[in-house]
């Protein structure tokens, strides 16, 4: 029976699981340029990651490097008890920015990607202000 929790702590979880599949998703099509044995291998002299695979494992870096931040506020926000509508909209925007995100890189729109990573930002941003 799944837990019912905050909407802040599930779509924190939800983002952990996109990353997830982001990680997956760069592997594998890492796997189809560069084969098995060199993604087994120690990685010494791997070829530079080229098109879907390249950009596939840049979404996913960019997501390693947003993910914490997030994480950090909505935890902050559910130990103090800041939790608000504010803070929700905030979750939302976060996660299904990173979601389209992913996506537009993946497809390789770069404004647009652009444009959904700052309303991921955005999405950060309201967190702080209930914060401060």
């Amino acid at each position: 029976m799944p837990i019912e929790l905050p909407t802040e702590l599930s779509l924190l979880v939800w983002s952990v699981i996109l990353c997830l599949v982001q990680m997956v998703v760069a592997a594998i099509m890492l796997q189809t340029q560069v084969g098995l044995p060199a993604l087994a291998s120690n990685r010494e002299n791997m070829p530079t990651a080229m098109g879907l695979a390249g950009r596939a494992g840049r979404a996913h870096r960019n997501m390693l490097e947003n993910l914490p931040l997030f994480a950090i506020l909505v935890l902050i926000v559910q130990v103090t008890g800041h939790s608000s509508p504010m803070t929700v909209l905030g979750a939302q925007l976060f996660f299904w920015a990173r979601l389209v995100y992913a996506i537009i890189y993946l497809i390789g729109v770069p404004w647009l990607r652009t444009a959904t990573w700052a309303v991921s930002i955005v999405g950060l941003i309201l967190l702080v202000t209930e914060l401060i």
